[in-house]
């Protein structure tokens, strides 16, 4: 049987939005699912979302979240004729991390069902200001947007039924402020694992089970975030960006962000200078 093909990634960056009003035959297949998170709010009609025990059916009102590199086959459910989802690929910041702890529907995939409850036509709205404000013409038009997405977490963490139970481990949270305050330093994971008290094997895998990311890639995330806030926000070199971030290798920091955020560090800073906004 001929592998089914995927569907296109989105465009890279921290966050991408958008608001669908899909017909009985929507379908999006990605085997490797993507780097990022992927929350999706059902505002109207039946979503489906396939996995290796079956599938998940949603309805108005349920928020489902897709850790990364989770298998990406959904679209309109089956025997229905519309699906209308709010969504947002995300990369999120660290404190976010704790509240990103739903009742697991499936592997990979999570699900806090809100209908009826008293704070979903409010995540509805804050939701749609994601959209709205993530597809705006200010220059920081991104970070209003992060914020409101930040907000809709919060209040899903206020509903989320696992909240009670759930939580970060600490040594992990230890290892996050770790990472968070010493990004710039040639960090290794024995490093990290040391910091927390654990063997590289055991940290790397508990820390992984509780982010969703690797170690490395977690600290490589913190990194290119604060590169992007120093090319928006002040006038240095690339190479001295580099260097403050953790990239010893100015040429290295260019593959990586270009990988990263879709444009060269020079590009990307050119793409929202205030002249280009005018």
């Amino acid at each position: 049987m001929p592998r089914r093909p995927d569907t296109p990634s989105p465009p890279p960056g921290p966050l991408v939005t958008g608001h669908f009003h899909q017909g009985p035959r929507f379908s999006t297949y990605r085997a490797g699912g993507t780097d990022d998170w992927l929350l999706i709010y059902n505002l109207g009609g039946h979503g489906r979302y396939g996995h290796a025990g079956g599938e998940l059916v949603t309805g108005p009102g349920d928020l489902v979240l897709l850790k990364p590199h989770t298998l990406h086959d959904y679209g309109t459910a089956r025997s229905h004729r519309h699906w209308e989802p709010l969504w947002a690929h995300f990369i999120p910041r660290p404190a976010w991390l704790e509240w990103l702890d739903w009742p697991e529907a499936a592997p990979g995939i999570l699900l806090l069902a809100l209908q009826g409850h008293e704070f979903q036509a409010r995540i509805a709205r804050r939701f749609q200001e994601v959209v709205r404000l993530n597809a705006g013409p200010s220059p920081t038009r991104e970070a209003f947007a992060m914020n409101a997405l930040e907000e809709v977490l919060l209040w899903c963490d206020l509903v989320n039924p696992r909240k009670a139970a759930a939580g970060l481990d600490p040594r992990i949270g230890r290892a996050l402020d770790f990472i968070c305050a010493r990004f710039a330093e040639p960090l290794t994971v024995a490093l990290m694992a040391g910091h927390c008290g654990l063997s590289p094997s055991r940290f790397a895998h508990l820390f992984r089970q509780q982010t969703g990311e690797t170690p490395q890639r977690y600290l490589e995330l913190q990194r290119l975030n604060r590169a992007r806030q120093l090319l928006e926000f002040t006038q240095e070199p690339v190479r001295l960006i580099a260097r403050q971030v953790g990239f010893e290798n100015p040429f290295y920091f260019t593959q990586r962000f270009k990988r990263h955020s879709g444009a060269s560090p020079r590009d990307w800073r050119q793409q929202r200078s205030p002249s280009r906004a005018r």
